[in-house]
């Protein structure tokens, strides 16, 4: 039997198999070239990027917890003219390169998408509509499906790109929030960006983190993630990149059973930069060793195994 294929296709995009780092946990990839060879991606996630360079929160802005990491960064990168020179680099990996966006209010995403719109190295934007909405009283954006609905659609009509909604979890409803990207005119969503949380240390009898709550990711989120990619999934018609406490090839196979066409490897890399290869790796493996040709094959298949499982129960009753 030949080796399987794990091509997927998120849009435009053609990616050679389903795994990319998240955005946030790989900047733009310099630190992780000297363990790798980048070209083995199915896509590069670059850091949350603006139009003009962000400081960030004050520190402390990392806390461990004892399952995963709460950070709260602020979204500190260095501004679009160098986030291009960084993301050129990139190039001769033949990988396609996602850019996640970022800003305060509809305009400020508007305005990177300007930049970057007729940027080679770039094929894809992913908009991060976790950060406060500053001209809607600091409530993120992704909490409204109207607000995201009216974001994405100001955004496809400045670029042909791949675009890409990435969901905030803290909502109560996360497949309506992804129903309004898709309407929008999303060509994928990805989900799930980190949960609210906090720390506080019992010795100073203070919050941890200097800006008192920060996102937490890692191993924690996991189930809360996979939910919510299986609710999404079954609500769009448009592909799905699953993330959210993804540590192995096991993890990642849960995504693409429960519908996620590609996964995005985050807070892992921190503890083991290798996670991605591995990933792709033990994909491989599981695929030969069910004799499944290609991975697109086992994209959703535990719902439509559940929905059989189901019909023959009640097959059965009758």
């Amino acid at each position: 039997m030949s080796k399987p294929d794990l091509n997927v296709n998120i849009g435009k995009m053609k990616l050679k198999n389903p795994v990319m780092p998240a955005s946030g946990c790989f900047g733009y990839g310099e630190e992780y070239a000297s363990y790798f060879d980048l070209s083995r991606l199915g896509a590069i996630v670059v850091k949350g990027t603006t139009r003009e360079p962000w400081p960030g929160n004050l520190p402390p802005r990392l806390a461990e917890t004892s399952a995963g990491l709460l950070n709260a960064i602020g979204l500190q990168n260095p501004g679009a003219v160098e986030a291009l020179a960084k993301i050129r680099t990139l190039a001769h990996y033949g990988v396609p390169v996602i850019l996640n966006v970022a800003g305060h209010s509809a305009d400020d995403y508007c305005e990177v998408i300007k930049f970057f719109a007729e940027e080679k190295a770039v094929e894809a934007f992913e908009l991060n509509v976790s950060c406060p909405n500053l001209t809607a009283g600091g409530m993120a954006f992704g909490t409204d499906p109207e607000i995201v609905y009216r974001l994405t659609s100001r955004a496809k009509q400045l670029t042909d790109k791949t675009l890409i909604v990435k969901l905030s979890p803290n909502v109560t409803d996360i497949a309506a929030v992804a129903l309004a990207a898709e309407r929008g005119g999303a060509d994928a969503v990805s989900l799930i960006n980190t949960l609210l949380g906090m720390a506080i240390d019992i010795s100073k009898k203070e919050p941890v983190l200097a800006n008192v709550t920060g996102g937490l990711s890692g191993p924690a989120v996991k189930p809360v993630a996979l939910r919510m990619v299986w609710q999404v999934s079954a609500a769009v018609d448009i592909p799905v990149i699953g993330m959210g406490g993804i540590c192995c090839a096991a993890d990642a196979l849960e995504f693409i059973l429960a519908g996620a066409s590609a996964v995005a490897i985050g807070t892992a890399l921190f503890t083991n930069p290798l996670t991605c290869l591995q990933a792709i790796d033990g994909i491989t493996a599981y695929l030969e060793e069910n004799v499944v040709a290609t991975v697109k094959e086992i994209v959703g298949l535990a719902r439509k195994n559940q929905a059989q499982k189901r019909e023959e129960n009640q097959c059965g009753k009758s």
